[in-house]
């Protein structure tokens, strides 16, 4: 049995995954740094995550051998760093890896000095050269090499790297300010960029990237342009047709290596499960198909399932590999199926499922058949087929449970947990299934009671009993977006109270009062601050905050919130003129600011059937919308948060809702009949 390293300390699934790896790791820490200045040797830095694949193979061919693992110790200082943990580190070393490649991934490779300047950066290295490729133990070797015998020039190089990086990012590309031509400009590229074929968008790889299909919602809202909810609406099916879908045990994998979304890589996060049912749900509240509905219920299903703490909270993701090997836990051999199921089902799965003998995977790398199958639709499934698929998923999913199941990493995180909490409370609100809010409400309440300290400061990861981190811009963000839609959903005050909270402490720690805009992160150990815009895997944190700061200006009333919103905009508004379709978060955040935009305050008696009109108003897809409640019959905070409440009373004792659009309210009306009937003529 190998001797642990010093990661065996650590609370990271992935860094306790190479805690007996026989490199001498050290996580990312002052020591690591102490140490390689004092024995003037290199720094090796590895980044990565849990679920990754790539990171697998090579902690395999690499990090696990001892002849790679005596070169590091003896001439490098080796440290890991988990990129969900600190994505401060990971964003500037990744940005230095795509300027000095023009590419990036993970795992991530840099080689520094030990001031943590790089001069070397990469991705996935083979332990040796092959096609072109140089190998990682040739790497080393030279490194080590020039280290020696040219380390003045070597520190030049990566002063040089560093500097240039820290000026680009540094200098401020306010240009004009964008209007709502941007929209059209967003829409054209992502347009010019869809598969009309398959759905979503350029070639392989191809990744669900959920923003994209809520921004060109609002398109089509803002425009009337069909074309725009007929590319979500095609995205969504290709994705839940594909491989990409967990067809028996629900939930989407990170990406199709495939344009097809056949052949995914296979491990499924979290922040994916939350963004894709966010655009379900309002594909729903757009389009009114029941099939919209049915995909967020399943995802939901999968998160529940498999992703909740039974103490509150959600893991971040299932791994790729189970048993060493890619896709086992998913994948099915022909003569397995025939075993589990009669022949009747297993004529419904051949048909219906593209299964063959031969298999219908293809191995990513062999390009060639490997003998098993991935479950597939090549249409949907109604009425009595979809009935007697669930007969047979039922069977599959009993079968597969026994296998053995890919690794969990179970830490829980801050902002993560933020988007799903958003999305259950909206879900809650336009399905009215009462799961969905309890869950999201016990996650919350177990962010705020262990992960926020006395001074009001988030902590970013949760794992183990331990809560650790200092929260980043987009802890602040995605959770304080969370507490709001909790708020609309239930009405409790609590969490708009502590979703300002958090926005106040937000605005402190990561606002730049030079230039404008938020850093990802108020940590001094990083090589420079970043500030985060570009709406990649997950929205930035800047792109939630515009959309927090929206709303809170409208809730409370706060013309500073309000000024900071413009000021947000103008910060990155020459950066989002330049490619529009890489920010389709921030612009959907710009559409509600420039409006027509809804606030909707109901006011009435707590024993009102309240929830009907919240449920209502639901059905439709108004996304620039608030709502509030006064109660008229207790005291509540409300009044307090947003003080031009006070002007709002009931009528004639009855539940009276005020609608107000461009600056301008309408009649109150107190009945829903009037409500929903005043909402079509706005909105039509």
């Amino acid at each position: 049995m190998r001797k642990p390293n010093r990661l065996i300390n650590e609370k990271s699934p992935y860094l306790l995954q190479h805690a007996y790896n026989p490199v001498d790791w050290y996580p990312w820490c002052d020591e690591a740094f102490e140490r390689a200045k004092i024995e003037d040797k290199p720094i090796f830095l590895s980044i990565g995550y849990s679920t990754c694949h790539w990171c697998h193979v090579m902690e395999k061919e690499s990090f696990e051998d001892e002849e790679v693992a005596k070169i590091l110790n003896e001439n490098f200082i080796p440290i890991k760093v988990d990129r969900e943990e600190r994505p401060d580190i990971d964003t500037v070393y990744m940005t230095i890896c795509q300027a000095m490649t023009g590419h990036g991934g993970w795992p991530l490779t840099i080689i520094m000095t030990p001031d943590k300047k790089p001069f070397f950066a990469g991705t996935y290295i083979p332990k040796h050269s092959r096609y072109g490729r140089i190998g990682l133990i040739e790497l080393l070797q030279k490194v080590v090499e020039i280290w020696k015998e040219n380390k003045g020039k070597v520190i030049s190089l990566a002063e040089q790297i560093t500097s240039e990086i820290k000026e680009a990012l540094e200098k401020v590309e306010k240009g004009n300010i964008i209007d709502e031509t941007i929209f059209t400009l967003a829409y054209k590229e992502l347009e010019e960029n869809f598969d009309p074929e398959y759905g979503g968008f350029g070639e392989a790889p191809k990744f669900p990237t959920p923003h994209n299909l809520m921004f060109l919602l609002r398109y089509w809202k803002r425009t009337g342009n069909a074309r725009a909810i007929d590319m979500v609406e095609q995205t969504l099916k290709g994705m839940w047709l594909g491989g990409i879908y967990d067809q028996i045990g629900f939930g989407f994998h990170r990406y199709s290596t495939d344009r097809k979304w056949l052949v995914p890589h296979f491990e499924k996060m979290l922040y994916d499960q939350a963004l894709i049912s966010l655009a379900c749900i309002e594909t729903y509240q757009a389009t009114g198909k029941e099939k919209h509905a049915v995909l967020c219920s399943e995802v939901f299903s999968y998160v529940i399932d498999n992703l909740t703490n039974t103490d509150g909270g959600f893991f971040s993701a299932e791994d790729a590999d189970s048993e060493g090997e890619e896709g086992k836990f998913y994948l099915w051999e022909y003569s397995e199926l025939e075993k589990i199921l009669n022949q009747s089902e297993l004529n419904f799965v051949i048909e219906n499922f593209n299964i063959r003998k031969d298999g219908n995977y293809i191995d990513e790398l062999k390009r060639s058949r490997t003998g098993k199958n991935i479950f597939h639709l090549s249409s949907e499934l109604e009425g009595e087929k979809r009935k007697i698929w669930e007969s047979i998923r039922l069977k599959l999913l009993k079968h597969r449970n026994n296998r053995i199941r890919p690794l969990k990493d179970d830490k829980i995180l801050t902002d993560w947990n933020g988007l799903t909490i958003s999305s259950l409370a909206k879900g809650y609100l336009t399905f009215g299934v009462e799961d969905y809010i309890k869950i999201a409400e016990k996650s919350a309440n177990f962010i705020l009671k262990n992960m926020l300290t006395n001074d009001g400061k988030l902590l970013h990861r949760f794992r183990d009993g331990e809560a650790k981190i200092n929260g980043h811009l987009d802890d602040y963000a995605f959770l304080a977006w969370g507490l709001i839609e909790l708020y609309e959903a239930t009405f409790k005050t609590n969490y708009l109270k502590k979703a300002i909270e958090l926005t106040n402490k937000m605005i402190e720690l990561f606002w730049d009062e030079n230039n404008g805009g938020f850093f990802l992160s108020e940590n001094e150990d990083v090589l420079f601050k970043q500030k985060e815009i570009y709406d990649g895997a997950i929205p930035s944190g800047n792109s939630v905050a515009l959309l927090v700061l929206i709303k809170l200006s409208k809730i409370t009333g706060r013309s500073d919130l309000n000024e900071l919103t413009f000021k947000l905009v103008e910060t990155f508004s020459g950066t989002v003129s330049k490619h529009p379709s890489a920010y389709t978060f921030f612009l959907s955040a710009f559409d509600f600011l420039i409006g027509p935009s809804f606030e909707i305050i109901i006011v009435g008696k707590s024993s009102d059937d309240i929830s009907k009109i919240q449920k209502l108003l639901n059905s439709k897809f108004i996304p620039n919308k608030i709502l509030l409640y006064k109660p008229t019959d207790r005291e509540d905070e409300i009044n307090l948060i947003a003080p031009f409440l006070t002007h709002y009373k009931e009528i004639d004792g009855k539940t009276t809702i005020y609608i107000c659009t461009n600056y301008e309210c309408k009649q109150p009306v107190t009945s829903v009949e009037e409500m929903m009937r005043l909402i079509d003529e706005l909105i039509s």
